[in-house]
């Protein structure tokens, strides 16, 4: 007798609460094995396909292209040993706790913690054959659209919502969650359905007979673009880092011209291309070997500052999707060579939208190459939970004094953005100013090695 088993969307990690569902994989029918991918989604940080613990016959979706969805809620059904379908693995106990073969999304692994946090999954006791599957997939409930706001009974348990996400929207909004009735999955509230009472009607103040109301300009004609996705995440972690740290910012023109030079002749002998991104990433690990106050963090809730040992470079990616910031391992041990080649495998990847979230966290510090919007200089928003960021305008030809006398020079403005909790302005400008010489002089770089 087949056995349908629910799988619901997993936890996604890094703090991730929901999905958006870009594209199935599969349909109502289809027989998939174990661990296949069934779904692809888009969180906040990366798209990533989603496996499906469990081998037989899909016998119900749950959602459409395009909606959100939190973790917990169902994705798909699928009959466990139906005609058909390829032999499931043995329902060990282990295995129902950490929802099936373990291994949630690609690229991830399983995380036993995280798994063991999980609720049980709960199978459907139907028979199914493979003349039975059109009608279960009649029976599956269909998206179902946001609801408007309806009054509640008062004092009725707990409001049934899951996301700190949708929780934080309704709050910042005024919205009443105990007056929403959820569309999701058991009456689960979603995003939607805030975003629905939003978008309502609301009754109209009683106003004196003599004054008409006049109509708002911006109700009347401004649009509401949802602040989700990646573009909610950006806006998150950036009023955080305005919130929790007290920065500065420091700047200083610099003459970009031997640097220039030196690049053209290291790609002038053959071999890998080396990027200009790469040489100020290669001066940047120099440069925080000699101020390690700058590679660090603050434990607030242990009231410490946490020196970093090794350099996880951040770089501004920019794209469609918006703006993105890839994470270089141990920057600090790589030649220019290997940079390059670290940055344009993650610019690619970015721009492909196949990031992971382990691509994305982790950053140590920050470099943010501005100039390609050709732009000069900018103060930078530290990234959260780091200590500085290092900004970079374009190079372009500028009069400047060289040797006592004017010449045109390739020149470059430089700014820091720095938490002044982790050091003072003399670290700051020191730090800086090295970086500097080292660009007006790569041979400053060379006598540090």
């Amino acid at each position: 007798m087949p056995q349908v088993m629910e799988f619901k969307l997993p936890d996604l990690g890094e703090g991730l609460t929901e999905a958006e569902i870009v594209r199935w994989l599969v349909a109502v029918g289809d027989v998939v094995a174990i661990d296949q991918p069934v779904v692809e989604v888009e969180t906040a940080k990366a798209m990533v396909e989603v496996p499906c613990p469990y081998g037989g016959v899909v016998t119900a979706r749950f959602g459409e292209e395009g909606q959100e969805l939190p973790v917990g809620a169902p994705l798909i059904t699928v009959a466990v040993g139906a005609g058909g379908a390829p032999a499931a693995q043995p329902a060990q106990p282990a295995q129902e706790e950490s929802g099936g073969s373990g291994n949630v999304l690609v690229g991830y692994g399983t995380d036993h913690s995280r798994q063991a946090r999980r609720r049980r999954v709960r199978p459907v006791t139907a028979e199914v054959s493979a003349a039975a599957v059109p009608a279960v997939q009649a029976a599956a409930p269909p998206a179902a659209a946001p609801a408007a706001p309806v009054p509640a009974a008062a004092g009725t348990g707990p409001v049934p919502v899951i996301s700190p996400l949708v929780r934080k929207l309704a709050r910042d909004n005024g919205v009443d969650l105990r007056a929403l009735r959820g569309s999701g999955p058991e009456g689960l509230i979603l995003r939607a359905d805030v975003e629905s009472a939003l978008r309502a009607p609301q009754p109209a103040a009683a106003a004196p007979a003599t004054a008409p109301v006049a109509a708002s300009p911006v109700a009347a004609a401004g649009e509401r673009i949802p602040l989700k996705g990646v573009r909610g995440l950006v806006a998150e972690k950036l009023s955080r880092s305005r919130r929790e740290i007290p920065d500065a910012t420091c700047w200083v023109d610099a003459d970009a011209t031997e640097l220039m030079a030196a690049r053209a002749a290291m790609n002038a002998v053959g071999g890998p291309k080396i990027s200009v991104l790469a040489l100020l990433a290669r001066i940047c690990t120099a440069a925080l070997a000699r101020f390690p106050e700058l590679n660090s963090t603050v434990d607030l809730a242990a009231g410490e500052i946490v020196r970093l040992p090794a350099v996880h470079l951040g770089f501004a990616a920019q794209t469609e999707r918006g703006l993105m910031v890839p994470v270089v391992r141990d920057a600090q041990g790589r030649s220019p060579e290997s940079l390059s080649a670290e940055f344009a495998r993650l610019t690619e990847l970015a721009r492909a939208g196949k990031l992971t979230p382990a691509d994305l966290t982790g950053g140590t510090f920050t470099l943010n190459n501005y100039g390609v919007f050709g732009v000069d200089g900018s103060t930078p928003i530290i990234n959260h939970p780091e200590a500085a960021m290092l900004g970079v305008g374009r190079i372009v030809p500028k009069p400047w004094v060289h040797g006592g006398e004017l010449a045109v020079r390739q020149v470059v403005q430089l700014s820091l953005t720095f938490d002044h909790r982790v050091c003072d302005g003399g670290t700051a400008g020191g730090f800086l100013r090295y970086v500097a010489d080292c660009v007006e002089s790569p041979a400053v770089l060379l006598r540090s090695l």
